[in-house]
């Protein structure tokens, strides 16, 4: 339960700040262009939110693991995320 509060917690302050939010909170994600990943606990949490700009909102399309602890789990999060992304853009 505490992870799920940490990720709630990052989103709730990705809503605040929007695209402001600073690295060690948000961070780009290499390879994958205008595609972003929220780390809670400033990124000690082992878990990500993947986030992308959509006209004036910021959508959340996934959550997978941190890219060092689950580098598979990490990049099918990210195809998730950009996959929906193009799902509702379309």
């Amino acid at each position: 339960m505490g992870e799920r509060r940490a990720i709630a917690n990052a989103i709730d302050k990705l809503a605040v700040s929007g695209a402001q939010l600073a690295y060690s909170h948000s961070s780009a994600v290499q390879g994958a262009s205008g595609l972003r990943e929220l780390r809670p606990r400033a990124g000690r949490s082992p878990w990500r939110a993947f986030y992308r700009r959509a006209g004036e909102m910021l959508v959340v399309a996934a959550i997978g693991p941190e890219a060092q602890a689950d580098p598979r789990g990490f990049r099918r999060a990210v195809e998730d995320a950009l996959a929906r992304l193009t799902e509702s853009s379309d």
